[in-house]
């Protein structure tokens, strides 16, 4: 016999959701900033003492001069590539410096002042450059990718974005350990069109995983300009589809940034989950040493940007509080380039390469019979190689 269907709601009993905005407005993202452009700040937003400040000003001023006389070095021929962050030092530097000593930093491409912060020589640096033998990764990494351990900075890599889930899972990984370790992770905003930041977001979210999400919006995926790749109006809004909390700051406000991650920081220790944080900046040079900017992008792009360097605004300020002098000014920048050439002195001394040996290393605790037998094949195969008695080939 067949049944009667149960009776639904009446119409007017029904609740309709009200149609929510397409999405939200700029008012909802505000740029943050505690430092404006001629270096002026509200001393009640400044936590940080003058000396500390300065300290991190003089990182800044290091990544700059590096990165300029690496450039010069690649054109010269003695490195064969280089990606640099002129522009962009006061997200890279305000973010690290917002970390406390036992997070992991998980870098894209232009963080390398952070991987000196963390305690990296910057002999070492240089090495890695080089690929000899005094490059902590053994010469297996292309320039600019470097790795450092001892202060939990991660290796860079090639791929678009894959860092993302890299530090989500570290950071879950430490959650169920019971360790105090917050992962922080830079990208570009090139990145955000890639699968894995979906990936990562969507995991954190879940799973409120203690990290901090660092996108140098720098305008530029390489040759692509950032409206041409998203609709929406800024980057920090993609975090309400994930049901996470996002700040957007000023990328050139050196101390915008480091109170930003600071906040960031705090909650994720705190079991509150991660935050994206929209760091506006711009890329004022090309992508790396093999990007000539002018094939896409008008010089008058740049005029702007000039004037909110962020070298220059942070000096500014120090300038202002009478923290900082032309004369201590000047000795900074002697000292800055002193350090360079003695560095990259140490590094060219190191001209030999990394061992055969190296090859077979850091694969299993103890290396295989298989391993030994390649090893003694390859050095027999070396040995009868005529290049490699010749210097030009050393340790061919």
């Amino acid at each position: 016999m067949r049944r009667e269907q149960e009776p639904g709601p009446a119409l007017e009993e029904v609740e309709v959701e009200a149609p929510r905005e397409r999405r939200p407005s700029l008012r909802e993202f505000p740029l943050r900033c505690v430092v404006d452009e001629e270096g002026a700040a509200d001393p009640a937003e400044v936590p940080l003492s003058d000396e500390a400040i300065r300290d991190l000003y003089r990182w800044m001023v290091l990544g700059r001069a590096l990165d300029e006389r690496m450039v010069t070095l690649q054109r010269q021929g003695r490195i064969g590539f280089y990606i640099g962050a002129v522009g962009e030092e006061a997200s890279v530097v305000g973010a690290v410096a917002g970390m406390e000593e036992e997070d992991w930093i998980f870098p894209c491409y232009r963080e390398h002042v952070g991987a000196l912060m963390r305690g990296m020589s910057l002999t070492s640096f240089l090495c890695g450059l080089f690929g000899n033998a005094g490059d902590p990764i053994k010469g297996r990494q292309m320039p600019c990718h470097e790795a450092w351990r001892p202060g939990r900075f991660l290796s860079i890599s090639s791929p678009i974005a894959t860092q993302i889930p890299q530090a989500v899972g570290a950071a879950w990984a430490a959650r169920l350990k019971g360790e105090e370790m917050v992962s922080l992770v830079f990208f570009g905003d090139g990145a955000t069109s890639a699968n894995d930041f979906h990936t990562g977001l969507n995991f954190a979210a879940v799973n409120r995983v203690p990290v901090v999400l660092v996108c140098r919006n720098n305008g530029w995926a390489i040759s692509l300009p950032r409206e041409r790749q998203m609709a929406t109006d800024t980057i920090a809004e993609k975090a309400i589809a994930y049901g996470i909390r996002a700040e957007r700051v000023d990328g050139n406000d050196l101390l915008a940034v480091h109170a930003a991650t600071r906040r960031a920081r705090a909650l994720a220790a705190a079991g509150e989950g991660p935050t994206l944080l929209e760091c506006v900046t711009y890329r004022m040079e090309g992508h790396s040493t093999s990007d000539d900017p002018r094939a896409y992008r008008p010089e008058s792009l740049l005029e702007p940007w000039k004037r909110r360097d962020p070298v220059q605004r942070i000096r500014k300020y120090l300038v202002r509080r009478g923290a900082l002098d032309d004369r201590a000014e000047a000795r900074l920048r002697d000292e800055v380039r002193e350090q360079i050439l003695t560095a990259l002195r140490d590094a060219e001394a190191k001209a030999a390469r990394p061992p055969l040996s190296s090859l077979f290393e850091d694969v299993y605790a103890e290396p295989l019979w298989q391993q030994r037998e390649q090893l003694e094949e390859l050095e027999a195969a070396a040995a009868a190689d005529p290049r490699v008695s010749d210097p030009r080939h050393a340790d061919a």
